[in-house]
């Protein structure tokens, strides 16, 4: 999955960016507990990275079977 996406998502469910360091982003929401660190910009994220994008934000980015 593309990092682009990812970010589109997670900006939608209202999580905005409070640092950039590097090619590495990190995005913290206003009620949700914790900060999510993306790679951006990257094609193709690894899957372990993408499982663990998903528990931060709490949301499901992969498309299930």
């Amino acid at each position: 999955m593309d990092s682009r996406d990812i970010l589109a998502a997670l900006l939608a469910d209202g999580w905005r960016e409070v640092r950039r360091r590097g090619s590495h982003m990190q995005l913290k929401h206003p009620t949700k507990p914790g900060l999510v660190t993306l790679p951006h910009p990257k094609r193709d994220l690894p899957s372990g990275t993408l499982r663990s994008i998903e528990k931060q934000a709490g949301l499901v980015l992969r498309k299930t079977r």
